[in-house]
């Protein structure tokens, strides 16, 4: 696997990427990561990405990333892949607390940016609810952590029950997030996604679709998912991407409100891309 290796303090761009077995992101999964678009244009909100990636390294206390070397290894991978010929992919930054003794206390922190090539997602898609609820005061929320195994559990019943996300509440009962994704609903014209005191990562799609568009965040329970005119996912992959079946309701098509904006926020998108 092509991938740009080393530390926060310098590496290189190698066609075998090799990690140590005792990196504490594969014994403890002490690390952070982000995941941003790729295109013909390159990688997506490279600006917003980082500064989130710097943030999640601080709450789970890894040493300070130098922004600059981060920055010119996403250049070069992304650089490379294109050269390749790539034209639509994701673009992954992990960074870890490093290698150490089983156990014992981490090294220097590790540092990986790979490409790779990934089809663009369908028009519309689907979810269903799931019952693990999602801890609003655990000392991860607002971290984009490698510390995942909950949200592979919750996704694999999604698609066991032939949807493309699980959508969570927190522990008050409260409508949280989906697995890689942020929620939105529609309710009359209103365009809604949780706060983030319901625990849900901030973002960068649901960022920019608050910024960029009438949208308001508000704690709203669970149940809203049974009344909603319309429901839509915001992820870095996906954009904004309207739910046509959750568990047992069914839109005919993507509704009026998330057309529009799934249309605005990819014409936006692509007159900018580091917004």
């Amino acid at each position: 696997m092509r991938a740009w290796v080393g530390t926060a303090s310098g590496g290189a761009l190698v066609d075998e990427a090799r990690v140590s077995v005792f990196d504490r992101g594969f014994t403890v999964a002490d690390g952070v990561f982000e995941t941003l678009k790729l295109t013909d244009a390159g990688a997506f909100a490279v600006t917003r990405h980082l500064k989130r990636l710097q943030s999640s390294a601080s709450r789970l206390g890894l040493a300070s990333l130098d922004g600059s070397v981060v920055r010119e290894a996403m250049v070069e991978v992304t650089t490379d892949w294109l050269r390749r010929g790539g034209h639509h992919g994701r673009l992954r930054v992990t960074c870890t607390s490093g290698a150490g003794s089983l156990g014992g206390d981490p090294g220097e922190p590790t540092l990986v940016v790979m490409a790779v090539d990934s089809p663009p997602w369908p028009s519309t898609t689907t979810a269903v609810r799931v019952p693990w609820p999602r801890n609003e005061r655990s000392p991860l929320v607002g971290a984009k952590s490698t510390s995942y195994a909950e949200n592979v559990v919750a996704l694999r019943a999604a698609q066991g029950a032939g949807a493309s996300e699980a959508l969570m509440a927190n522990t008050v009962g409260d409508l949280c997030e989906g697995t890689t994704t942020n929620v939105f609903v529609v309710v009359d014209g209103v365009v809604m996604t949780p706060s983030l005191a319901s625990g849900c990562l901030p973002g960068i799609t649901r960022e920019l679709v608050l910024e960029w568009f009438d949208a308001v965040e508000r704690d709203l329970p669970l149940s809203i998912l049974d009344t909603a005119d319309e429901v839509f996912l915001t992820s870095s992959t996906r954009g904004i991407h309207p739910v046509v079946r959750l568990d047992e309701r069914t839109w005919p098509e993507a509704g009026p409100v998330s057309s529009r904006l799934q249309g605005a926020f990819h014409e936006r998108s692509a007159t900018s891309i580091d917004p």
